[in-house]
C-alpha cells in the first residue's frame, strides 16, 4: 500500500485543503533557513555577469529581439514556464527565465495555467548518453577546470528547466497552492539562469562552450519520476538531487583552488551558497503540504524515496544541510547507531569548518 497518495494534475489529496496554503500564518514547525524571508522578498538580482569582483550587471545589456514578444505577450506565468520548456538554445532559454521571473516579480502576470512539454527543447549538442558513457576527465582531453565547469553548466540548464516544470505541470493545483509557491520557484528558475550564465561565460573565456563535451540526462529522467506528485517532485528535487549540490560543491571548489583556477572556484562557491535557498524551498514547502496532509515530514520522506527508487548518497556536507533547514533524521541511514551517527556528524561538521576556513584563507590571498 502507498505510503502517500499520489496528487493528479486534475484533482488528488491536496483537494482536501479548501484554503491555500499561506507560509505566513502555518510556517513549518521544524527550524527553517534563516534568509528564507529576505531572500522571498529581494528585488530581481540582475547580476548575470562575472566581473574581474564578482558578479555585477552585464556591461553591455541585451537588447529586446522579436524572440522576446513570445514573453512579452505571454498572460500566464505558467505560460511563460511552457515557453522557456520549449526554447531550445541554452542561452535564450536562460535569458528568457530572467524575463519571465522580471514580469512576474514585477506583477504584470497571474499564476494561470498551461501543459508543459514532455521534455524541455535542447540545442544540438552537447550529445546526451548515459551516465556510464561520459568520458573520465583524464580521457576526455580536457583541462579539469573546464570538464568540470561544463559538467556544472549542464546541471544549472536542467535546473532551469526543473524548476520552470515545477511552476506549470503544477499550475493546476494554484487554488491549493497559492501564489507564494510558484513565485518562490520562479525565482529558483531565474537564479538557475544566472548560474548557467556565468558558467558559460566563463567557459568562454577558457575556450570553450556549453555542448563541448558528452552529457547525460539523468536529472531530467529524475524529474519524470514525480511528473503527477508534488510531494515527490519536492523530495526527489530540491530535497536530493539540489542538496546533493551542497554536498559536492566544497570539494568541486578545492579542486578548482588546487587546479589553480580561482576565478572558476569563485564563480562555483557563489553557487553553491546560492542554492542553499532552493533546497530550503523544497523543505519548506514539503513540510508544509505534509502537515497540511497530517503526514508525518519524515516518513513521507523516505518512502517517497523507496517508492521511486532514489537513492541517498553521502558523503553529507551536514553544515550545508543544516543551514538549509533539512532535518538530519531524513536523510541519515537508520542502520547506523546513534553513537556512531554523532560521531559522524561531528566529524563532518569538523571538516566542513576546516574547508571554509582554508577558503577564506586562500580567497584572502
Amino acid at each position: 500500500m502507498r505510503l502517500l497518495q499520489r496528487i493528479p494534475l486534475r484533482s488528488g489529496c491536496l483537494g482536501a485543503i479548501r484554503k491555500p496554503l499561506q507560509p505566513s500564518a502555518a510556517a513549518p514547525t521544524r527550524r527553517q533557513w534563516s534568509g528564507l524571508a529576505e531572500w522571498r522578498e529581494s528585488s530581481v538580482n540582475e547580476d548575470r555577469f562575472w566581473g574581474s569582483f564578482g558578479p555585477q550587471p552585464p556591461p553591455h545589456p541585451r537588447r529586446w529581439s522579436p524572440n522576446d514578444d513570445h514573453i512579452a505577450c505571454a498572460s500566464s506565468l505558467a505560460e511563460c514556464a511552457a515557453l522557456v520548456l520549449s526554447t531550445p538554445d541554452p542561452l535564450q532559454k536562460s535569458y528568457l527565465s530572467h524575463l519571465s521571473f522580471s514580469c512576474w516579480r514585477n506583477g504584470r502576470l497571474t499564476v494561470g495555467a498551461a501543459c508543459p512539454p514532455d521534455h524541455p527543447a535542447r540545442p544540438g549538442r552537447p550529445k546526451l548518453v548515459s551516465p556510464k558513457e561520459i568520458p573520465q576527465h583524464k580521457r576526455s582531453g580536457v583541462p579539469l577546470n573546464a570538464y568540470m565547469l561544463h559538467n556544472l553548466a549542464h546541471v544549472e540548464l536542467n535546473a532551469i528547466d526543473l524548476a520552470w516544470d515545477t511552476v506549470a505541470r503544477f499550475s493546476s493545483l494554484h487554488d491549493v497552492l497559492g501564489d507564494q509557491f510558484f513565485s518562490d520557484f520562479a525565482r529558483v528558475a531565474d537564479d538557475e539562469s544566472r548560474h548557467f550564465g556565468w558558467c558559460s561565460q566563463r567557459l568562454t573565456e577558457l575556450g570553450f562552450s556549453y555542448g563541448a563535451m558528452p552529457a547525460h540526462n539523468f536529472l531530467w529522467k529524475e524529474c519524470n519520476k514525480s511528473s503527477g506528485d508534488i510531494t515527490a517532485r519536492l523530495a526527489v528535487i530540491p530535497l536530493v538531487q539540489e542538496a546533493r549540490g551542497l554536498d559536492a560543491g566544497p570539494r568541486l571548489v578545492q579542486k578548482l583552488i588546487g587546479f589553480g583556477d580561482h576565478r572558476t572556484s569563485n564563480i562555483v562557491a557563489k553557487i553553491v551558497d546560492e542554492e542553499v535557498a532552493h533546497v530550503a524551498v523544497g523543505v519548506f514547502w514539503f513540510t508544509l503540504i505534509c502537515q497540511k496532509m497530517g503526514r508525518p515530514p519524515s516518513d513521507t520522506f523516505k518512502g517517497l524515496l523507496k517508492e521511486y527508487n532514489v537513492e541517498l548518497k553521502g558523503p553529507f556536507n551536514y553544515a550545508a544541510r543544516d543551514e538549509a533547514g533539512i532535518p538530519r533524521d531524513w536523510y541519515e541511514d537508520s542502520s547506523i547507531n546513534d553513537g556512531t551517527k554523532k560521531r559522524l556528524s561531528e566529524v563532518c561538521d569538523r571538516l566542513a569548518t576546516i574547508i571554509s576556513l582554508e577558503q577564506e584563507n586562500t580567497n584572502l590571498v
